[in-house]
C-alpha cells in the first residue's frame, strides 16, 4: 500500500490489490482514491502474505468503477490475478475468441482479456511460464502486465511492452514498479526492463528472458534518492513542496557539469562525439505539455548561442507528417518521466530514419533513456504532483547547459562570452530562492480571482512559452479556461476576447530589451479596452507599475534564462487559486502523471 500511495499520481481513478493467503488469492479493490481502498481493507481484512500485485487506475478502457478496478481475475476458478498499465489494441478479436469459447466478463477492460487468455492457456499446458509468454506474443499495443497464481504463491510473472517497468532487488525479497519510487524505501538496487521482456520473479532472485523465450543480461544501478524524497515533508501538498524544491533542483542540474569560470562540460554525451556534434545541421526537440515548453526555451537559447536551426514538435504529430530527416538531424527528447509513450515513438522512428537522438530526462534506467544516443540527466528529484513544476525548470536548466555545450563544441561565441553566460547560470538557483520568498502578493492575488471564468496570458520571445505553460497550469488546477498568445498576435484576432475586468497575465521583457516598449504597448492596448492587466517584470521596471494593477517582480538575468524565475509566480498563482476553490492541486481530474499510451 505504500508503492501505491507513492505511485498514485500515475494515476487514481481506482486501485486494488491481489495477494495469495493462506493458500488463496485474495482481491480487494475500488474505484476513487486510494483511501477508498484502504477504508475497504479494513474493512474486509486480508490475513498476512508473502506476495502480492497492486494497481492504480487511469481509466482507458472503461469508466472508473469496482468493476473495472484491477486486478482482474482470470479462468473459472478465478486462481489467476493479473494488472496491466496500457491498452491492448487488439483487445476486441481476443475478447470475441473467448466470448465465442463461453468465457464470461466481469469488467469492460481490454485487460480482463489477458486474465482470462492467461488462465485459459494455463489449464491447458499446466507450465505459468510458458502460457505467460504465449499471450503477451498475441498482444499489440502497449502494456506492462503482471501476474500472479495460487498454484505458484512464489512467482510474479511481469512482460513489457512500450510501458515502464522495474525491479527492484532486495536481499530475500525483490519488488516489481512502473517507477522506483514503489520501493525505494526498502531498496535502492534496480535493473530497468527492455523491449519485449518478461521478468520471472521470486524472493530468492530474477530471471530476464525475452518474448522469445531466451535468456536476456541485465544492468543493475543504483536509484540516487530516498524514500524521504517522495513524501511531503511538512508542506500542505506535493505540489507546493515541489515548488519550493526549485532552487535544489536546478543547482542539482547544474551540478559537474558547469565550472567556477562558467564553463560548461556535458561527460555524459558520450554517445556523441565531437565530429558528429560539428556535424548537426538541424535539431527538432520533440515533447509533450509542459515539457515542449521548455523546448521552445531550447529552440531560442541553441539558436541564439549554437547557431544552430532548431524546430519543436509536438511529439504526438511527429512521425505522422513524415518529417525529413539525415544522419546529421539531432532529436532532442525531452520528458521528465522518460516513458511519455508519444514521444518515445517519435525517437524511434527518428532513429529508424537514421537521426540520432539526445534524452534529457528525470529518472534513472527510463526507457527514452536507454534508447536514446546520449542523455542529460536532469537531477529534479521525485516529482509526484501531476503538474510539472520543478522538473520544468531542471528542463530549462538542462537546455541552457546543453545550447552552451554546443556552442562551445562549434566555436560559435568567444570564451569570454561563454564564461559570461555560464556565470549567469550559476546565479540561478540563489535568483530563484529569491523568488520564492517575494510570492506573497501572488498568493493574495490568486485567492481574490477563485471566481474567474477566464484568464488570459500574454508574452513574446521567451515569455511566450511562459505564457502558455502559466495558461496550462491553470487549466489543469483550477479548471479554468486560459489560454496564452503571443503578444505580437494580440492585434491579429485575440484582442477580440478582451472586455471589461477581463484578468490578463502578461510576461514582460526586461527595460533593456527592445521588446519591452512593444509589450507595453499591448497592455495599452487591452487597458483601453477594460481589462484587468497583471505583469510580471523585472525588478526595477518602472513602466510596469505605470500600467499594470498588479505587478509581480523578479530578479534580472539574462533575458534568456528569464523564463526559470518568471515561470514560478505563475506555478504558484495556479496552485493557490486551486486550493481557494478547495481542488486537489496534486491530482487533478482526468490527468495522470506520465502518458504511457498514445
Amino acid at each position: 500500500m505504500g508503492g501505491l500511495r507513492r505511485l498514485e499520481y500515475r494515476g487514481y481513478d481506482s486501485a486494488g490489490i491481489s495477494v495469495i493467503s493462506q493458500g488463496q488469492l485474495a482481491t480487494r479493490k475500488k474505484a476513487g482514491k486510494l483511501e477508498n481502498l484502504v477504508a475497504d481493507i479494513k474493512a474486509h481484512p486480508i490475513a498476512d502474505s508473502r506476495i502480492g500485485i497492486g494497481h492504480t487506475r487511469w481509466a482507458t478502457h472503461g469508466a472508473p468503477t469496482d468493476q473495472n478496478a484491477h486486478p482482474h481475475l482470470g479462468g473459472q476458478s478465478s486462481k489467476l490475478a493479473l494488472i496491466h498499465n496500457g491498452i491492448i489494441e487488439n483487445f476486441s478479436e481476443l475478447k470475441q475468441e473467448l466470448l465465442d469459447a463461453g468465457t464470461s466478463f466481469a469488467s469492460e477492460t481490454d485487460s480482463e482479456v489477458a486474465a482470462h487468455l492467461i488462465a485459459k492457456e494455463y489449464e491447458a499446458s499446466k507450465d505459468l511460464v510458458s502460457a505467460f509468454g504465449k499471450v503477451v506474443n498475441r498482444l499489440h499495443g502497449a502494456f506492462t502486465i503482471l501476474v500472479i497464481h495460487e498454484d505458484f504463491p512464489d512467482l510474479i510473472l511481469a512482460a513489457r511492452k512500450n510501458a515502464p517497468l522495474v525491479i527492484g532487488i532486495g536481499e530475500g525479497e525483490n519488488f516489481l514498479g512502473s517507477d522506483v519510487a514503489a520501493f525505494v524505501e526498502h531498496t535502492k538496487r534496480a535493473i530497468s526492463v527492455g523491449q519485449d521482456e518478461i521478468v520471472i520473479l521470486r524472493p530468492s532472485g530474477v530471471e530476464i528472458q525475452g518474448f522469445d523465450g531466451h535468456k536476456v543480461d541485465s544492468k543493475e544501478f543504483t536509484i540516487d534518492w530516498d524514500a524521504s524524497q517522495a513524501s511531503k515533508g511538512g508542506w500542505p501538498s506535493f505540489m507546493a513542496k515541489e515548488i519550493a524544491d526549485q532552487p535544489q533542483a536546478v543547482a542539482d542540474t547544474l551540478m559537474g557539469r558547469i565550472n567556477s569560470e562558467g564553463m560548461v562540460t556535458l561527460p555524459e554525451i558520450d554517445g556523441l562525439d565531437a565530429k558528429q556534434l560539428m556535424a548537426i545541421d538541424r535539431i527538432i526537440v520533440v515533447a509533450c505539455g509542459t515539457a515542449s515548453y521548455a523546448g521552445e526555451i531550447a529552440k531560442y537559447a541553441i539558436e541564439k548561442w549554437a547557431k544552430i536551426p532548431v524546430s519543436v514538435e509536438l511529439a504526438h504529430e511527429f512521425r505522422y507528417r513524415d518529417p525529413i530527416l539525415t544522419p546529421n538531424t539531432l532529436i532532442v527528447a525531452i520528458s521528465q518521466s522518460g516513458e511519455t509513450m508519444d514521444t518515445l515513438m517519435a525517437t524511434r522512428y527518428a532513429k529508424e530514419q537514421g537521426a540520432k537522438v539526445m534524452a534529457i530526462c528525470n529518472t534513472q534506467g527510463a526507457t527514452l533513456a536507454r534508447e536514446s544516443d546520449a542523455v542529460v540527466y536532469t537531477h529534479a528529484g521525485p516529482e509526484v504532483a501531476v503538474a510539472s513544476t520543478k522538473a520544468l525548470t531542471a528542463q530549462m536548466t538542462a537546455v541552457y547547459l546543453l545550447a552552451l555545450f554546443l556552442a562551445t563544441g562549434r566555436k560559435s561565441m568567444s570564451a569570454p562570452e561563454l564564461s559570461q553566460l555560464g556565470k549567469e547560470l550559476l546565479k540561478l538557483p540563489a535568483k530563484v530562492t529569491e523568488v520564492l520568498s517575494s510570492l506573497e502578493q501572488v498568493t493574495d492575488l490568486a485567492k481574490k480571482m477563485s471566481k474567474a471564468k477566464t484568464v488570459l496570458f500574454l508574452g513574446r520571445n521567451v515569455g511566450f512559452p511562459v505564457a502558455m505553460e502559466g495558461a496550462l497550469k491553470l487549466k489543469e488546477l483550477a479548471y479554468i479556461h486560459a489560454e496564452g498568445f503571443a503578444a505580437g498576435e494580440l492585434k491579429h484576432g485575440p484582442i477580440a476576447l478582451i472586455e471589461q475586468d477581463q484578468p490578463v497575465i502578461v510576461i514582460l521583457p526586461s527595460p533593456s530589451d527592445p521588446l519591452h516598449p512593444k509589450v507595453i504597448s499591448n497592455i495599452q492596448e487591452i487597458k483601453a479596452r477594460g481589462a484587468t492587466v497583471i505583469a510580471i517584470a523585472e525588478v526595477g521596471d518602472k513602466e510596469a507599475s505605470k500600467y499594470a494593477e498588479n505587478v509581480w517582480y523578479v530578479p534580472a538575468t539574462n533575458w534568456l534564462m528569464a523564463p526559470v524565475l518568471t515561470v514560478i509566480p505563475l506555478q504558484v498563482f495556479a496552485m493557490e487559486l486551486a486550493n481557494a476553490k478547495g481542488l486537489d492541486v496534486d491530482q487533478p481530474r482526468n490527468l495522470a502523471k506520465s502518458v504511457t499510451v498514445e
